[in-house]
Order: structure tokens, then C-alpha cells, then sequence
């Protein structure tokens, strides 16, 4: 498609980039990571080996609770029907839309040791104190559980969209009951599904930031022992750990890249289920309670972030729901500008990093994808490798390299610049543009081009009228999906922010520490409401479930 001295030329321009920003910083953090001396000193620290086996052990249980919750909630609303399933479907997607710190926030709110849920308790049974406190190491695994079981849900929903009816009828006509059906036609096509969606659960719940600062009390999990060696000046010790965790998750990156390409769905006619019908009453009405049962435990925290917005600085303290509300906090989001410039500046750190992502993504899925240019492997490795690199590592690998002047930034240092976390933003988030968009040029037709081609169209007209009508959808879906990610960005802001640049959900966690829960809870509701917005465009074109399985 792309003419072979411009593949070239562009392939060169690329693998700069990817060379310079994504694997040369990365290396600068091994060289320094690897240090006999640190390693020992990591290594034969309780702290760190708790840090480790928390973090793994978290991860692992995760990929548990999460398919469990997202397998039983795809199948349930394949399987049975019942009164508003289709809106049921839709929210239980929801929590895809929620940026981390918002998350996390809305579970601290409800669960909190001053949470609604505990003095709620309190009250009721007149107890001394409040019944349960949720921190340390199980309220990790909860908010993972919540915030990430989306992923088996939206890749088993998609997944069983495309199922073969006839192979359940055949099952049951054979004398199977339900649960031997499930178990032995229904998860053997899920398989594939199964273990991407384990893969990079695993992945995401080790690189988790949010959920142990806020809830890890006195347990250690590896991204807070990276933050906390930053934090104290030993930056040295920070790569150390940052190295350790790097490895863990390319070794799973490994195996999501090797999971894809060996993946296969077992044979169909290709016949449509139809619309999903209960086995019996019984049935379709316990799946019709447990469905909205889990709906409802999904949405509480997001409704308790709602409630919260309107309460006034002070209103609420130790009691169950605050004492006094006001549109204050959302009035002032927009009328005064020092409470305004945090969402400006997401707004603008977020366009310019997704801007950078479309151009890379889209000319590096063209190089990858239609040209045989020797080194498009390698531009394809360095494109992903950012998966495996956790947004902490990411903050330190650029502290380590760009803190003295470099030849990449034209001999000027970048440490405690603006241009700090928009970089961090496009390095973190460069593969989702690359993905989604390789995904759409799998399914384009190079005959198209070619029929251009005869038609006396040159290569530029072709690309204009041709190529890019078809593979805009996933271009778009990569794009807002970038944005959504870059606004809510938490885990390398709150290590490279500084004041005149610092992104809503600084300022979140900085209303947090001030006690001004209001003014935290309106910052996150006008934060979901862009991420929703957003989210609804990537719906508008294509499936939201479909545009996220290429992304990753």
C-alpha cells in the first residue's frame, strides 16, 4: 500500500521514536535497576518480599474473583431473559468508564471506615464503634474485583454474540442438563476469551497504583515501595523495584501476545442463539435476582460519588450521610479559574498526548500492517512494550533519563516541565491506537486499493477516499479511548505533576487530603461524565466491547 521508499522513511522516523522514548529509558531504568548492590539491598528486605507477594498474590486472586463475576454475568444475560436485561447488559459494563482514582474514591466513600456502609451499621446495631474496617489487603482485592472483572465480562459478551446455537440445542437434545452444558461446550468456546482477559487482568491488578494507596494500610504492594523510594530521594532503589515489576508483566505480556496468536473458537455453522431463553421459572427468576442483586452492588459506588458532590465543605464528618448539600461544588468548577485550570489542564495534557498517539499509531499500523519494511517486527514489539511497563515505572524510567540535558529533547532537561506528563501519557497509552487500528486494516480489502490504483488514483487520493473511510472507526475508537485513559490519569501524574500543569484527578486526591469531600466528589463526577461521553462516541463506532479487545 505505502510506496517502499516512504514505508522506509517512515519506519526510520518511527523506530526513533520508539527507540528513544520507549526502550532507551526503559534500559536506562535496567542499568540502574539490575545494580548488584540494589537488588540485595531490595531482595533482602521483609518489606519488599511482602511488597512482591502481596502484589502477586492480589493479582492472582483478582483473575479469580473478576471471572467469576464477568463469566457468570456474560452467560446469565446470554442465557436467560427477563425484564430489563438490555438495560442490565449495558451497566454492567459500567465500570470500564470509571478512571481508577474515581473508582477508588467512590469505594472509600461507601466502605471507608467513616464510609455510609459502616456508620449505616453502626447506628443500626448501636455498636461503639464502626463493625468493619476496610483496608489492608482484601480491600485491595475488592475494588480489583470491581473495577477490573469488566474486562472477562465485555470479552465473553463478545465472544458469545458470535456463538453457535445449535451446538447448546445438541447438548441438551444428548440428555446434558445446564451446568454440564456450560461446563463443557459453553467454557471450551470461551477458552480464548478466558485466558486473554486472565493475562491482562493479571497484568493490570500488578501495576495498580491507586487501590494500595488508598486501602493497603500497613501491607506493601510493589508500586507503593516504587512511590514511596521516589518519594524519600532513592531513586536508585525505586528503579530496583520498577525492574522487578517490569519483568513480572512482560513476562505476561508475552504470554497475552502468545494467547492471541494460538487462540482459535471452536467450529460453527455459523447459525444466531436467537434470543436468549430460561431453561425454566425457576431459573430465569434466580437470574433475574442475582443479575440486579450484582447491578445494584455496581452501581452503589458510583451513586455514592453522586451524593457526595453536593455535600458542603464540613458537612459531613462523622455522620451517616452529610448534614448539609449545595450546587456549590459544581458551580464553582466552572466559575472560579483556579478551580477550573485542573480540568483545563486534563483537557489540554489529554488532547495533546492523544494527538501524538494518532500520528504515531496510525503510520506505525500502516508500516506494520501493509508493508514488508525489514524492521516493522521490531516497530511492532516497541509499540506494545508499553503494556508491560506500569504507569509508576513509566514515571520513573522518564525521571531517570530526562533529568539532565539529552539529545532527544534538544539538550534541555524535562524533569519538572510541562511537557513531563504528556509524554508519559503518549508512551503509556501508544499501543491502544496501534491495536485498535491493525485491527481495522486485518479486515481491509487490498483489492480496494488496488482498483484505485487502475483507476489512475494516486497514492494520496487512494489513502484519502479509500483506506481511511474504512479503518476510521478504529482509528476513532483507539483515539477516545486514549483520551479517556489519559484523562483520568492518576499513577504517572502524581509523580511527574507539577502546579501550573496538574490534571483533575491531582487535584482529586489533593481535595481528598484537605478533607473536602464535595469538592473530590463533584471533580469526579465531571470527570465520569467526560469519560462517559466519550465512551459513548467509541459505541456510536463500533462495539465498545469489540474496540476494546483490539485495543489490548
Amino acid at each position: 500500500m505505502l510506496p517502499r521508499k516512504s514505508a522506509y522513511a517512515l519506519l526510520a522516523v518511527l523506530l526513533v521514536i520508539a527507540l528513544g522514548w520507549v526502550l532507551y529509558p526503559t534500559l536506562r531504568m535496567f542499568a540502574l535497576g539490575l545494580n548488584v548492590d540494589n537488588l540485595q539491598t531490595i531482595l533482602g528486605s521483609n518489606s519488599n518480599i511482602r511488597a512482591i507477594i502481596n502484589s502477586v498474590t492480589v493479582s492472582l486472586y483478582t483473575v479469580v474473583g473478576g471471572s467469576i463475576v464477568g463469566i457468570t454475568l456474560a452467560y446469565v444475560f446470554f442465557r436467560y431473559d427477563f425484564p430489563f436485561r438490555g438495560l442490565l447488559t449495558s451497566i454492567a459494563a459500567v465500570p470500564i468508564a470509571l478512571p481508577p482514582l474515581v473508582g477508588v474514591l467512590a469505594f472509600l466513600f461507601l466502605y471507608g471506615e467513616s464510609g455510609i456502609l459502616p456508620r449505616a451499621l453502626q447506628a443500626f446495631f448501636s455498636l461503639e464503634s464502626v463493625p468493619f474496617a476496610f483496608d489492608g489487603f482484601w480491600a485491595v482485592l475488592a475494588v480489583h474485583v470491581y473495577t477490573m472483572y469488566v474486562y472477562f465480562y465485555l470479552f465473553c459478551n463478545a465472544a458469545l454474540r458470535a456463538f453457535d446455537g445449535s451446538l447448546l440445542e445438541a447438548s441438551y437434545d444428548l440428555g446434558a442438563g445446564s451446568f454440564r452444558s456450560f461446563r463443557l461446550v459453553i467454557l471450551p468456546y470461551l477458552r480464548p476469551s478466558i485466558v486473554s482477559a486472565s493475562l491482562l487482568v493479571f497484568m493490570i491488578s500488578m501495576a495498580s497504583f491507586t487501590a494500595p494507596l488508598l486501602f493497603a494500610g500497613t501491607e506493601q504492594f510493589m508500586t507503593l515501595q516504587i512511590y514511596n523510594y521516589k518519594t524519600n530521594g532513592n531513586l536508585d532503589l525505586s528503579a530496583t523495584v520498577s525492574t522487578i515489576l517490569t519483568v513480572i508483566c512482560l513476562v505476561f505480556l508475552l504470554l497475552i501476545e502468545w494467547s492471541n496468536r494460538n487462540s482459535g473458537r471452536v467450529a460453527t455453522k455459523g447459525t444466531a442463539v436467537g434470543r436468549p431463553v430460561a431453561t425454566s421459572g425457576v431459573a430465569r427468576v434466580v437470574a433475574a435476582t442475582g443479575s440486579l442483586t450484582a447491578i445494584t452492588l455496581i452501581l452503589l459506588p458510583i451513586l455514592t460519588i453522586i451524593l457526595i458532590s453536593f455535600a458542603r465543605e464540613g458537612a459531613w464528618t462523622t455522620q451517616i450521610l452529610p448534614g448539609e448539600y449545595t450546587t456549590a461544588n459544581y458551580a464553582s468548577l466552572f466559575a472560579d479559574p483556579n478551580i477550573f485550570s485542573p480540568i483545563r489542564n486534563s483537557l489540554t495534557l489529554a488532547g495533546i498526548a492523544t494527538a501524538a498517539n494518532i500520528l504515531f499509531g496510525v503510520a506505525a499500523a500502516f508500516v506494520i500492517g501493509k508493508t514488508r519494511a525489514i524492521g516493522r517486527t521490531l516497530l511492532r514489539i516497541l509499540a506494545i512494550l508499553p503494556f508491560a511497563v506500569p504507569g509508576t515505572v513509566i514515571a520513573v524510567n522518564l525521571i531517570i533519563t530526562f533529568n539532565q540535558p539529552s539529545p532527544l529533547t534538544f539538550g534541555t532537561v524535562l524533569v519538572g516541565s510541562f511537557w513531563m506528563l504528556p509524554i508519559a501519557y503518549f508512551i503509556r497509552h501508544m499501543p491502544l491506537v496501534v491495536r485498535s487500528t491493525l485491527a481495522a486494516l486485518a479486515n481491509y480489502d487490498d483489492s480496494l486499493s488496488d482498483a484505485s490504483s487502475d483507476l489512475g488514483a494516486g497514492f494520496t487520493t487512494t489513502l484519502r477516499k479509500i483506506v481511511l473511510p474504512v479503518v476510521a472507526p478504529g482509528i476513532v475508537a483507539g483515539s477516545l479511548l486514549t483520551f479517556v485513559a489519559a484523562l483520568g490519569e492518576f499513577v504517572s501524574s502524581i509523580m511527574l505533576y507539577i502546579f501550573d500543569n496538574r490534571p483533575i484527578s491531582v487535584e482529586i486526591w489533593s481535595q481528598l487530603r484537605l478533607y473536602d469531600f464535595g469538592a473530590a466528589a463533584a471533580y469526579s463526577v465531571l470527570l465520569m461524565l467526560i469519560v462517559i461521553l466519550s465512551t459513548g462516541v467509541i459505541r456510536w463506532f463500533g462495539p465498545k466491547s469489540q474496540s476494546i479487545e483490539q485495543a489490548f
